[in-house]
């Protein structure tokens, strides 16, 4: 299957500057993003597909390499020589683990996502020899309790770990023999002629997958791949401050490598747990709260409930109906910072439905005492006159 055009992924014509490239990208990743269609794999091919273009046409000397040869430039031995971009393979290896780790390399602030994905992951593992196992994303559901104090939490997770009965080779002799389509190079070349000449394009061997060696005598227990399915346990630790779309990466947690491969990485996607009380907004936090006619009139101490405990709250006299009051540093923590959000309370004066006869009385002599009010026919008949 050709490969789509990286001007067209992202709907640009040839001559864009590098702020509509980049405003490009953003929408089409915030659109297609894996935490925004979950469970989408259409969505998250455009998501990588949408990444690697702009990993190309971001770098002006990529970008140029690619205007003149096209994606024959990032294959190796390709028309440029080039070989791959950033480690990536030219594409061929830009799986969604690459780029979700691209995306948030610009857009999701370096320090604090690179701290939790961790130094050397998946392009490391890959330089380092042996087709890595696929990433695994698990979606963990927080509270925001949780989120205010940071929390430790061990899931169950389902993968692919190495054979216990061939070791992960995958053979029942342990013995592999060499692949006939690449000799053992684990790669495989295609020649093919364009008006630009002679174009040599070079991809992973669809019969040895990379690695050079087949197994001749797949393991009874395996079936040939070295992996059998299991249930683990892994834990995670999740810093103060995270919101839903946050995302860390465990390294080598998620499954293993055919025939001996490095493990690949465990994704964990933050859901924030909708909460009874408080709605989130940022750092802030916020609520509603009802008091009645006479308690806004005449003002009184409210008990207020927060994320950790209660305060009391001061609602003055003659307060009004939708007034927010500001509870200071009562929300949520700026992620891994000093910082703390605020508790907005919204006050609703309670209209009574029903009012006992008792009640009427009392309201009929407040009305008396209140006087009356110039109506709204009399302010428009005095504006006309």
């Amino acid at each position: 299957m050709s490969k789509r055009d990286y001007y067209e992924i992202l709907g640009l014509q040839k001559n864009a500057g590098d702020d509509e490239i980049k405003k490009a990208y953003r929408k089409q990743a915030i659109k297609f993003h894996p935490d925004k269609n979950p469970g989408d794999k259409e969505a998250e091919e455009k998501f990588r597909e949408a990444t690697e273009a702009y990993e190309i046409l971001k770098d002006s000397k990529k970008r140029a390499q690619y205007d003149q040869f096209g994606h024959a430039a990032f294959e190796s031995g390709g028309a440029g020589g080039f070989g791959g971009f950033g480690g990536f393979s030219g594409g061929a290896g830009f799986d969604i683990s690459d780029a979700l780790r691209a995306f948030m390399s610009d857009f999701g602030g370096d320090s604090f996502f690179g701290d939790l994905f961790g130094s050397g992951g998946r392009r490391t593992r890959r330089r380092a020899g042996g087709r890595p196992g696929n990433d695994l994303q698990v979606r963990l559901t927080l509270k925001l309790e949780e989120i205010l104090s940071g929390v430790s939490k061990t899931m169950k997770i389902k993968r692919k770990e190495k054979c216990e009965t061939c070791g992960g080779t995958g053979s029942r002799s342990g013995k592999k023999s060499t692949c006939q389509q690449c000799n053992g190079a684990g790669r495989v070349q295609r020649v093919s002629n364009s008006f630009l000449g002679q174009v040599i394009q070079e991809s992973v061997c669809p019969i040895c997958h990379g690695e050079g060696a087949i197994v001749s005598d797949p393991c009874s227990t395996c079936g040939g791949d070295g992996l059998n399915s299991t249930q683990t346990k892994v834990s995670v630790d999740i810093p103060v401050g995270v919101a839903e779309g946050n995302y860390i990466s465990i390294p080598g947690k998620g499954d293993g490598g055919p025939h001996g491969g490095p493990n690949g990485d465990l994704i964990v996607l933050i859901h924030e747990e909708k909460h009874p009380i408080f709605e989130r907004h940022g750092i802030d936090i916020y609520c509603e709260i009802e008091i009645t006619f006479s308690e806004a009139a005449l003002g009184k101490t409210e008990t207020i409930p927060t994320l950790d405990g209660k305060v009391n709250l001061k609602i003055p006299p003659g307060t009004q109906s939708e007034k927010i009051f500001r509870l200071r540093g009562k929300g949520l923590p700026v992620l891994r910072g000093g910082q703390f959000g605020d508790l907005l309370v919204k006050v609703h004066v309670k209209t009574p439905e029903k009012l006992s006869r008792e009640q009427r009385e009392l309201f009929e002599k407040l009305a008396e005492t209140e006087g009356s009010s110039t109506s709204f026919f009399e302010k428009a008949k005095g504006f006309f006159s």
